[in-house]
This record gives structure tokens, C-alpha cells and sequence, in this order.
């Protein structure tokens, strides 16, 4: 997000003049900066209100995380438009004064940047980490005690498989803002397949495994879906075993003679085996206790209880 409005620009460079518009009064412009400082004028305020962001986040001044998430996502899209529509609107000229109006970006720019705040909010609700109770007793099954409830929460997730979607996500991006900007023309070849591999490695680069009275419930990515879900009943068995990548064809969501595997790190995973279709297994943490309260419930599923 701070390169983006710095290199947009530079990269125009030889199509606009030498001072940018950069303010409108109503549809005509009333001022302007030179070049570099439309460039990095607006870099250095997003890089100063993004750290100030995340430090009051992470000092507790917001009162959640998805705060932190939308503040950031929504300023950094707008700030990107913006810049792009200025751009676009000085293309090509040589007086500042007879850059076109930018009004139509500005909004379409702010109605983009409204919904990548919500997407934020949304990811950082289902971020919070849960409260981890007292281990209780190993076993196949445990004992629950009448009156009480139980309910196993686990989320892992991949910085790896976060990174790559990032890099492929900025490519995507960059490729986007630059036919905003009208440097381009819509490179949908470009931009396409990028933001396909982008959005496919965050859904699957992090994972929330839920075991309730009613079953099983694996949630992907940020926002939780896509998801699958097994009913306690419709479950004959689940238990623990280690996995790696070799094993299952790599990372992320595999199909193997295994079965479905969710791959995000080596080691521990909780298999579960249906009473139809294949087994399925995910990598996560504190996998035996969650193997042990799903076999409970089904347990109680299958006697009636």
C-alpha cells in the first residue's frame, strides 16, 4: 500500500506534466503539487497512519482487532484509488489546469474501499484467539460431567502460503491500479489469474477446526468459509496421526490415497473417518483433544443419548 501510491506516478512520469493536480473545486482543479511530492506525499501519510494504527491496535486504544484490520484495508484501497484517479485525470496533458474531474474515481474508489473495510472487520473478528480450558483427561473418550459443555477450538495457519498471496495479490493489484490509472489498458490476462492464486492461497493458507455437541465444523481463511462441516452422528471414528506434505502431494487442501488432507505444517493432524466418503485430516494443534471430544459425541450420537 506504500508503494503502490509512490511508483504510480514515476510510472506515468512521461505522460504528465511536470506539476500533477492533485485538488479539485467541484469539477475544475485548484491546485497542484510537483510530481515527486504527488508521489510520495501521499505514500508517507499512509505509511504514518498505518503504524499509528497498528500500534494503538496492538496497545489496546481500539476495542478489538477488527478495527485494526478495517482501518487499514479501507485507508490503504482509498489512498490507491485516489492516487490512481489523479493520475488518470492528468494523463497526457501539459497544464495541470485542464486535468479532468476525478469525481466518478473518488466514488467508485470509496464504495471499494467501504467493502474491503468490512472484509477486515470480518477477518479480524475471527481472529481473536480463544481461551485454551485445563487439558482434560486423555483417552478415546472422555467423561463429561452432567450439567457441563465442551467445546474444542483450535487455528493454525501457514505465514508461508500467507506470503505467496501476498506476493501474487500485489501483482494482481499493481496491475489493477495501473489501467485505473489509465497506464494500461484492463490486462484481465494479467490481472486474472494472479487474483485467482492470490484469494485461493488465503483461503486455504489458515484453518479453525470446531468440535461441539453437533459435530465437526473446519472453517478456512480469514472470514471463515469455505467450510465443511460433519454431523457427531454421521462420524464413526477420529484420531491422531502425524503427516507431512510427502505424504499427501504438498501443501494446502490435497487429495490423496489418504483421503483430503488440509497440509499446514508437518506433524500432528486430526483425521476423521465418516461413515460416507473419505477420511479427512487437518493439521492443527492440540489435535488429541479435539479427537477425543468428537469421538465422545459421536459416541453419544450413535447410543441415543
Amino acid at each position: 500500500m506504500t508503494a503502490v501510491p509512490a511508483a504510480l506516478p514515476f510510472a506515468a512520469s512521461g505522460r504528465l506534466p511536470d506539476r500533477l493536480a492533485t485538488h479539485w473545486g467541484g469539477s475544475s482543479p485548484n491546485g497542484s503539487m510537483p510530481l515527486w511530492a504527488a508521489a510520495l506525499l501521499p505514500a508517507l501519510a499512509w505509511a504514518a497512519s498505518a503504524l499509528c494504527i497498528a500500534f494503538v491496535g496492538r496497545r489496546g486504544g481500539f476495542p478489538s482487532g477488527p478495527w485494526v484490520g478495517a482501518s487499514l484495508l479501507s485507508g490503504g484501497v482509498f489512498l490507491a484509488g485516489a492516487q490512481a484517479s489523479i493520475v488518470r485525470a492528468n494523463l497526457d496533458l501539459t497544464d495541470w489546469r485542464d486535468a479532468a474531474p476525478v469525481g466518478t474515481g473518488v466514488a467508485i474508489t470509496a464504495a471499494v474501499a467501504a467493502a474491503a473495510g468490512t472484509l477486515g472487520w470480518l477477518a479480524g473478528r475471527r481472529t481473536a484467539p480463544p481461551t485454551t480450558p485445563d487439558r482434560p483427561a486423555e483417552g478415546d473418550v472422555m467423561e463429561i460431567p452432567a450439567g457441563e459443555r465442551r467445546v474444542w477450538l483450535s487455528r493454525l495457519s501457514n505465514p508461508w502460503l500467507h506470503l505467496t498471496g501476498a506476493l501474487t495479490g500485489l501483482v494482481a493489484a499493481a496491475g489493477a491500479v495501473a489501467a485505473a490509472g489509465g497506464l494500461i489498458g484492463v490486462e484481465w490476462a494479467l490481472v486474472t489469474p494472479f487474483a485467482i492464486a492470490s484469494l485461493g492461497m488465503f483461503a486455504f493458507a489458515s484453518v479453525q477446526a470446531r468440535v461441539t455437541e453437533a459435530g465437526l465444523e473446519v472453517a478456512f481463511g480469514p472470514l471463515g468459509w469455505p467450510a465443511r462441516r460433519w454431523a457427531a452422528g454421521d462420524i464413526v471414528s477420529a484420531r491422531v496421526e502425524n503427516r507431512g506434505p510427502a505424504q499427501v502431494g504438498g501443501w494446502g487442501y490435497r487429495l490423496s490415497g489418504l483421503g483430503t488432507t488440509v497440509m499446514l505444517r508437518s506433524g500432528e493432524c486430526l483425521v476423521v473417518h465418516p461413515r460416507k466418503g473419505s477420511e479427512f485430516a487437518v493439521s492443527v494443534d492440540d489435535a488429541e483433544r479435539g479427537a477425543t471430544l468428537l469421538n465422545t459425541f459421536a459416541s453419544r450420537r450413535r447410543a441415543g443419548a
